[in-house]
């Protein structure tokens, strides 16, 4: 796992939590916030998911051919 996958991941969380609270607490703000740090944390942690499949295509297969 790379950094961007962790970091993304977590802001994600953050994000939801955020929203939860916003919600109890009528905090539109709040509530906003955190959708826009889910969706913050869903593009990178796909980045680093990505990054991740490329590094793993670039390694030799062992095969022999």
């Amino acid at each position: 796992m790379n950094r961007d996958q962790v970091e993304g991941r977590l802001a994600k969380a953050k994000g939801k939590v955020k929203q939860a609270v916003g919600k109890v607490t009528g905090s539109g703000k709040l509530k906003g916030e955190g959708t826009v740090d889910e969706a913050t944390g869903t593009v990178q942690s796909t980045y680093g998911d990505a990054k991740e499949k490329a590094k793993d295509a670039a390694k030799p297969s062992g095969r022999r051919v």
